[in-house]
């Protein structure tokens, strides 16, 4: 009963330690944990831990009562260690002075009596663990079975390490590309940008000119080809300065900054700004309280910018326009959303939403570049989260975002996204004349 009890005690360490080599990231971890595993399980007096090097036996770690041979190499032909992995299999001596694969001078200034030997990975063995005693004694086949279990989860891990390390080193060398990619980019953009601007300032200012000195030389139709070029030049401005805001937010390669983002509170001052830029256009815009995100401040400041903007333009025809800022929790995920009761657009070319420069109306109607929403969609993406939209011809449109897959930021417990938002007495209303 007690021998039972003893195996059944050893057993339960054995799965406690192969637990523990699961989570280990280093082989200096592993070592650690299998030295010392080693002399429990078998109640030895020292241990080692053998690692194949170059057809060499390093003795790469060590537990024992006095020193043994930690951090030296030996031939594989004339080291034990070197015979088991050679012919991967396990080695019991009870006595190593009568044993012939002994080499007795390297074992005579040590404690040993005694050995007990395992090969890491039975097949293409890559290494041993070693066990000893200072006194005469033969390991038990059950013993060597606890070992021989302990170095097959010890190979389990060596892998698991190299892949682990594998990996780690791909991403540190894929983040490095992305980053010298979008420092590239930045670059281009910002060289692009000078050498794009120089001509277009020289047209804004030539034609500006014209239009001042030679306006009465002109004839109808001339001064109207003038202040197309006027008007074209200015747009072409504004595009290759959202060119810049988009490429600086693809640029940055490094995870954006986190903190606790009080969502409604910046959807409002937002709104306000919006407001202010446009006077005579009042929109009605309603935020829910207590909306709280873990974002990137400024990034999910141009974020809303560019859908309140959007929900601002669109709602132009309204004779009261009416926008609203909001969220609730769907399947475990927290999901933001913008509305508006604008003009909306066509459900079958959502896709075509957030792409650059795509417009779903014309620019006589609506003006715009078509950058928006790729930078809101960036945003998002960079957060690890995801935008999408709904809409129908003249219903509004709806736009959703997350920001973090399983995100489950503060969201007041009545919000809904189907809840019209004038029912709602806990949102807060934001009338900006």
């Amino acid at each position: 009963m007690a021998e039972g009890s003893h195996l059944e005690s050893r057993l339960e360490h054995l799965i406690a330690v192969v637990q523990e080599l699961s989570l280990a990231r280093s082989l200096n971890d592993v070592t650690a944990l299998v030295r010392h595993a080693a002399r429990e399980l078998v109640g030895a007096d020292g241990a080692t831990f053998v690692l194949r090097d170059c057809g060499q036996c390093f003795y790469a770690d060590e537990e024992a009562i006095s020193p043994l041979w930690k951090g030296k190499r030996f031939p594989l032909a004339t080291c034990v260690s070197g015979w088991v992995m050679q012919h991967a299999r396990s080695l019991v001596i009870p006595d190593v002075f009568v044993d012939p694969r002994i080499p007795t001078d390297v074992y005579r200034a040590t404690f040993v009596k005694s050995m007990a030997m395992v090969p890491i990975r039975r097949t293409s063995p890559i290494g041993a663990i070693g066990t000893y005693w200072a006194h005469h004694r033969k390991t038990s086949e059950r013993e060597v079975a606890l070992l021989q279990a302990l170095a097959d989860s010890t190979s389990i891990a060596l892998t698991n390490i190299e892949l682990y390390n594998d990996l780690e080193r791909r991403v540190r060398e894929r983040t490095a590309q992305l980053q010298a990619l979008a420092d590239e980019l930045e670059s281009f953009a910002y060289a692009v940008s000078h050498d794009l601007r120089a001509p277009l300032r020289a047209i804004e200012g030539l034609s500006a000119a014209i239009a001042e000195d030679y306006a009465n030389a002109l004839d109808p139709r001339g001064r109207d080809w003038l202040a197309r070029v006027r008007r074209s030049a200015e747009r072409m401005d504004r595009m290759i300065g959202d060119m810049l805001g988009l490429s600086r937010v693809h640029a940055g390669a490094s995870a954006p900054h986190r903190e606790t983002v009080d969502v409604s509170a910046l959807a409002r001052s937002v709104a306000g700004e919006l407001q202010d830029g446009q006077p005579a256009h009042r929109v009605h815009v309603v935020v829910a309280d207590g909306l709280i995100a873990v974002a990137d401040p400024g990034l999910l400041r141009v974020l809303l910018q560019n859908l309140l903007g959007n929900a601002f333009k669109f709602t132009r025809p309204r004779t009261e326009p009416t926008v609203e800022v909001g969220a609730r929790e769907v399947d475990g995920e927290l999901v933001y959303h913008v509305r508006d009761n604008g003009v909306g657009f066509d459900a079958a070319r959502a896709s075509e939403l957030f792409g650059p420069f795509r417009r779903l109306h014309a620019e006589s109607e609506f003006p715009g570049t078509g950058i928006g929403l790729a930078t809101v969609q960036r945003i998002v993406r960079r957060h690890g989260g995801r935008a999408w939209a709904e809409s129908s011809p003249g219903a509004g449109a709806t736009f959703y975002f997350t920001l973090t897959p399983g995100d489950r930021a503060h969201v007041p417990k009545d919000m809904s996204v189907d809840t019209p938002a004038r029912a709602r007495p806990e949102a807060a209303l934001v009338d900006v004349p």
